[in-house]
């Protein structure tokens, strides 16, 4: 991700990396690419402790409750949301003003025309991944997808950051938030009543049954349905406040004291999550506004660890794999979701091997070979400058 620090005038600063966002994008995609298959494994073949209770964190939870994996979704939309102040800074800076929402009329035409095709990739590669291509009649055709929510819940969040200040986009975000959380609990369903948040008799599932063509994920409710939708822009707006607080030039806001101040609002936001929780449970698959902000604070202090020992400290090196990950992270993620085989790759490489190790532990190698394979090729997209953007 290329960063500009844009300043009033005619001058812009000179592109910065955040190499920490690079590196946490990389760090989020690595359990869902095959970390997790690694940890799986791990736990089955040693029976440790730790090893077990990963793994168990590894799943997502049936209905209400938290664990690692419900995070990972919503940290990618975090992160993306952070990078939004810095793009959209710059081309502010280009045009002679501070903020986008002080940009001209026919620049921002401009970046909602690249913000709508964005989005418009984002939904059609999640419908990719939802098996397009395997058509079998549009009954079973799940149009709902992760990256399509990516692609509106980003779309949202920047057209309320290109045209409103910071006191308008905080604004947004309650009314976002509170307005959910409200229709949730006050909107009545047909034959179930108003405030019932079960897969079957929630608001949000009974939108999805009534708008949403296709095949839903579980056939009375999707995870990435239309209502919930609304608080998952929620969920990238606290990554722009991050990115405009991170963009923030101040002698009195240091960067080492940036990151401890991430840090103190993640636990923040983590409490109040839990305490919203005893009102409106938190629930990544109705995507409650509890889960929000418990999920963006735990967000924010992922962030602000590694910003900190990355950005601040200088301890680069071990962040490499992650790199590799974070900048090609859509192309691992579609290649991992199915559209390349990588089981197939490290058993042709290294089955051999493999195959007279210990059996108890060949499971483990088997996954590792998987993550050497992953990891070779972004190398060499790496080494290749070869990145997808969209």
């Amino acid at each position: 991700m290329d960063t500009s620090a844009a300043k009033p005038g005619n001058t812009v600063t000179k592109p910065v990396r955040l190499l920490s966002l690079d590196a946490l994008r990389g760090f989020d995609m690595f359990w869902i690419m095959s970390g997790e298959g690694v940890v799986h494994a791990l736990a089955k073949a040693t029976g440790w402790p730790l090893m077990v209770w990963m793994s168990g964190q590894l799943h997502h939870t049936e209905w209400n409750g938290i664990t690692f994996y419900d995070m990972i979704f919503p940290l990618f939309l975090f992160i993306a949301g952070v990078s939004m102040p810095y793009s959209m800074g710059g081309k502010a800076g280009k045009h002679g003003v501070a903020y986008p929402h002080l940009l001209p009329s026919t620049a921002k035409r401009e970046i909602y025309g690249s913000m709508i095709r964005r989005t418009i990739i984002l939904l059609f590669l999640g419908m990719v991944v939802n098996g397009l291509f395997k058509f079998n009649g549009l009954e079973n055709t799940r149009f709902a997808s992760v990256l399509g929510r990516i692609g509106l819940a980003w779309f949202f969040a920047g057209v309320i950051y290109l045209n409103f200040n910071i006191r308008g986009q905080v604004l947004w975000f309650g009314i976002l938030l509170l307005g959910y959380w409200a229709a949730m609990e006050l909107i009545p369903v047909p034959g179930y009543g108003a405030g019932v948040l079960t897969m079957n008799g929630s608001l949000e599932s009974y939108v999805d049954r009534l708008l949403l063509p296709g095949r839903l994920h579980d056939k009375v409710h999707d995870p990435e349905g239309i209502l919930s939708t609304i608080p998952a822009i929620g969920t990238a707006m606290l990554g722009i406040f991050t990115g405009q607080f991170l963009k923030l030039e101040s002698a009195k806001w240091p960067m080492w004291k940036k990151g401890v101040g991430l840090l103190a609002v993640g636990i923040l936001l983590i409490g109040l999550g839990l305490l919203w929780n005893i009102a409106f449970p938190i629930n990544k698959r109705l995507w409650t506004s509890s889960f929000v902000m418990f999920v963006g604070g735990w967000s924010l202090v992922f962030l602000s660890v590694f910003y900190l020992v990355i950005d601040v400290a200088g301890y680069k090196k071990w962040a490499f794999p992650f790199v590799l990950i974070g900048v090609n992270s859509i192309v691992i993620y579609l290649a991992a979701e199915g559209m390349v085989d990588f089981q197939h790759t490290a058993n042709f490489f290294f089955g051999g091997i493999i195959g007279h190790l210990a059996q108890s532990w060949q499971p483990v190698w088997a996954a590792i070979s998987i993550v050497f394979v992953q990891l070779s090729l972004l190398y060499f997209l790496y080494r290749n400058k070869i990145f997808l953007k969209i």
